[in-house]
């Protein structure tokens, strides 16, 4: 096993464990905490609170007191999913080779079930250990900014509402449904290690073109992977008439631009010292196959 795969497994093992024993309590409700760990336990590469936790490391600080920001970010991002899923929008049956959260538990309790994670994930910034007062507001602005009604949220009426047609539309669509969520789990390694504000500009112009990568290479995906491979339904962007950078610039102009937006997603960290692992991610996101 590489460092590289050594210091992810660790990252990811912990952003687990910590997962693990959320929402376990026995409550008349029982059915709405089985659907919200139902979905945030359901797999995924765990990017996201990763880059939390690798900034944070870059940066010096603490990692125990990076990880409830890390994993309120995953929880974010979950509830995301489970709406994203829904039949009002984009109406799939897989997620991670699994059925989506709607099919197994119903339309209702899903939507809940990304209610409470949504509001769960503020819950585990203010509760978080060994955090200034200011250091939480500060997540919480971050969090609140990459999820609402001009970032995640409007990235997602625009696809929803099929307003990109062009690649700076495309752009600007992925940038706020994708990309800002990348930047703020950047961003919140950043707070938890007390980094300044260069910093937290370097993390957040790393995750910017590392979120445009990651779509980018997920339009490629949706047209070339295998449904089995790939874990959810292939081909379902084409199905409904979105466009994507497939669309708009071909295979090949996809393939140049996710290695453009690699490479300029190292290079904002070319002042840092053991980088290392944060420019690896980026390859290895570049190159996946799921």
């Amino acid at each position: 096993m590489s460092d590289y795969q050594q210091r992810y497994q660790e990252y990811f093992e912990e952003i687990e464990h910590f997962l693990g024993n959320l929402f376990q309590g026995e409550q008349p409700y029982d059915r709405l905490q089985e659907a919200m760990r139902y979905s945030l336990l359901g797999g995924g590469k765990r990017v996201r609170p990763i880059l939390t936790l690798a900034f944070c490391d870059l940066l010096g600080g603490e990692r125990e007191k990076a990880l409830p920001l890390a994993c309120a970010l995953e929880l974010a991002h979950t509830y995301s999913l489970i709406h994203d899923d829904l039949p009002c929008m984009d109406d799939d049956e897989l997620r991670r080779g699994r059925l989506t959260c709607h099919t197994v538990y119903g339309e209702a309790t899903a939507v809940l079930a990304g209610d409470a994670l949504q509001a769960e994930a503020f819950g585990l910034i203010a509760n978080a250990p060994g955090l200034s007062g200011d250091q939480k507001a500060k997540a919480v602005s971050v969090l609140a900014k990459a999820c609402g009604g001009d970032g995640m949220t409007a990235g997602q009426i625009l696809d929803v509402e099929q307003l990109a047609a062009g690649q700076e539309e495309l752009r600007l669509m992925y940038g706020l449904k994708t990309g800002m969520l990348l930047k703020a789990a950047a961003e919140l390694g950043c707070i938890a290690a007390d980094g300044d504000e260069n910093a937290q500009k370097c993390a957040a112009e790393y995750a910017g073109h590392l979120g445009l990568a990651f779509q980018v290479r997920d339009d490629m995906l949706d047209v070339t992977a295998d449904e089995t491979e790939l874990g959810k339904s292939v081909g379902s962007d084409r199905a409904v008439g979105k466009t994507t950078f497939v669309d708009v610039i071909g295979l090949e102009a996809c393939g140049v631009l996710v290695a453009e937006e690699t490479a300029l997603a190292k290079n904002a960290l070319a002042g840092f010292e053991n980088s290392g692992f944060l420019c690896a991610l980026a390859g290895n996101l570049a190159d996946r196959r799921k």
